[in-house]
């Protein structure tokens, strides 16, 4: 089955070219394009899409309401594309339910993975804005101040399949790894969010690395 995406950018030549890159491939289709943001929520009411490819800054609606929008409302997941490396940026497309955080100048190859990814409902991060965020939440906390317990309310397994989630195992991968079945990860991932009032995988992973379980330069 395809991956169904919405295109949500104000550039005619970014779309077309993005157009371009998932013609490219079997797996993703194209369902709408749209020029901001509030198009965007009405374009994934309308298709239900399995991901909203957004940018940021765009009239009418910017990038980071309509993700709030979009997620809150169950229409899709949001992998943001953008030009800007904010680390703001970033933190606040997370924060308003962003699954992913791309440039741009990223390779077709890289986006067309990330947005599989993220349609498979597992995080992205672009390296270079990662490392710089990841530092930076070190010294500034964001989402911890909204989790509904810390990672004492944690058992040691949830503890270690958190700490895998927050370094982009899949959860095929984690059940591997783990010696589970991929539906018991599901379910061990469900109480995750529960215990820490986390939203997703993105949110999880920022808070792993707020919380000190995982630190850049870790092995994987």
């Amino acid at each position: 089955m395809s991956v169904r995406v919405v295109i949500a950018d104000d550039e005619p030549l970014v779309r077309t070219g993005l157009v371009a890159t998932f013609e490219s491939v079997d797996d993703i289709e194209v369902v709408a394009e749209v020029e901001n943001g509030r198009q965007a929520v009405d374009a994934a009411r309308k298709h239900r899409p399995d991901v909203v490819l957004m940018d940021i800054r765009m009239p009418v609606m910017d990038g980071i309401a309509a993700t709030e929008a979009i997620v809150e409302a169950g229409l899709g997941q949001v992998l943001v594309l953008t030009t800007f490396e904010s680390d703001d940026l970033v933190l606040d497309a997370i924060g308003h339910g962003a699954s992913g955080y791309l440039l741009k100048r990223s390779t077709p190859e890289a986006l067309i993975e990330a947005t599989r990814t993220v349609a498979a409902g597992d995080a992205v991060l672009e390296p270079s804005a990662a490392r710089r965020v990841v530092d930076r939440l070190q010294r500034i906390p964001r989402f911890v101040q909204s989790a509904s317990a810390n990672t004492d309310a944690l058992t040691p397994r949830e503890q270690e399949i958190l700490v895998l989630v927050a370094r982009s195992f899949s959860n095929a991968e984690i059940a591997a790894r783990c010696s589970l079945s991929e539906s018991t990860v599901k379910t061990h991932v469900k109480h995750i969010f529960a215990k820490l009032g986390l939203r997703d995988r993105a949110q999880a992973t920022v808070f792993a690395y707020e919380t000190g379980l995982v630190r850049p330069g870790d092995a994987a």
